[in-house]
């Protein structure tokens, strides 16, 4: 059996196992989402799911790590994500248990993946461009990725606002990225990616709606810190911009989702990071979608984003261009019919 299906078995397996014992603990400890002006939910659900999502993707990549043969460079380059996803995930409890200021979450964000950088020297070191030149960021590459990690992990995190959204749509973007490291040969990449859409669709059984437990920030920022990591790796492997773009694209609908709220949020005169009603799912809701409905949609846009993602590695510079623009031109389009970009206050 190859090691990535391995990696997925195991991890969708312990998810649907210990995630009834993190309901259990929340419920116990407090640890629950109560409703408010801006949600959804009528009642309190315990919401430190992410610790589900975790032990799953630990204990599947541990399990896998302990047979396989890995090099010392990769068994270092998995270490630093296991030690600094462990960061992101004690953050995101500590949020969910105690709700961190922004620039308090924000700063632990910062260490975390300062760790994994510095500490581990997982690190963007340089890009291509279209034409297949090397661009070395050289000073510029320690702050980039550090940054890169950061935002991707903010991304999942915004987007978590219904039963089942931002699990699904992190697992779309983790097989995104395993079916391009496949077909790069890049069996690193494509075990810990399917470690992560295992434990993330585990997960989901107890988190599609009506959700039986939320992932919290513990969940929603492991997860994009995961799929930010995951990809510099794959970037490191393959020497190609193309590996951070195929997460942007399979990241797609958050990433969009996330812009355009700090855009009308700058234009409304409100701080950035201040909740609103303004997000896609929100907008979905008022056009009289019901909660499964519009979370299936936005499913299908991301995996149509996916879908895109792994086109671009079939196709050459000028046609992958070509299908950017195409791709982001309707997005604001739709963005735009919709009314994403004007206020809504939370």
């Amino acid at each position: 059996m190859p090691e990535y299906i391995l990696a997925f078995i195991l991890a969708v397996g312990v998810a649907l196992f210990v995630t009834p014992a993190v309901i259990l603990l929340a419920a116990k400890t407090g640890a629950l989402d109560k409703p408010d002006a801006r949600k959804v939910h009528k009642k309190p659900i315990p919401r430190i799911g992410g610790l589900g999502i975790y032990i799953a993707f630990m204990a599947s990549m541990l399990t896998v790590m302990a047979f396989a043969d890995m090099t010392s460079d990769v068994f270092f380059e998995v270490v630093g994500l296991i030690v600094s996803g462990t960061l992101i995930v004690a953050v995101g409890i500590i949020d969910d248990y105690k709700n961190l200021p922004a620039k308090v979450k924000l700063l632990g964000q910062i260490v975390a993946a300062a760790v994994l950088v510095i500490a581990f020297d997982v690190r963007i070191d340089f890009i291509t461009d279209p034409f297949g030149d090397y661009i070395y960021l050289e000073w510029f590459a320690i702050p980039a990725t550090i940054f890169w990690l950061v935002g991707l992990t903010n991304t999942v995190n915004l987007i978590d606002g219904l039963d089942g959204l931002a699990a699904g749509i992190s697992a779309i973007a983790a097989i995104t990225i395993l079916l391009v490291a496949l077909e790069d040969n890049i069996l690193l990449v494509a075990v810990l990616t399917a470690a992560l859409a295992g434990a993330a669709i585990g997960f989901l059984y107890y988190n599609f709606n009506p959700a039986c437990i939320f992932m919290g920030d513990t969940g929603s920022m492991f997860l994009g810190f995961m799929l930010a990591g995951i990809s510099i790796i794959g970037a490191v492997k393959c020497a190609a911009t193309i590996a951070l773009i195929v997460p942007i694209l399979a990241l797609g609908l958050p990433i969009m989702d996330t812009t355009f709220a700090i855009v009308r949020r700058y234009r409304g005169g409100v701080p950035i990071f201040q909740p609103d009603k303004g997000h896609l799912h929100h907008r979905l809701l008022g056009l009289g979608f019901t909660q499964r409905q519009a979370v299936l949609l936005m499913y299908v846009i991301s995996a149509l984003l996916g879908l895109s993602a792994v086109a671009l590695t079939e196709v050459s510079s000028q046609i992958a261009v070509m299908i950017l623009i195409v791709v982001v031109t309707a997005i604001f389009y739709g963005a735009k019919k919709i009314g994403i970009f004007t206020m809504r206050n939370a």
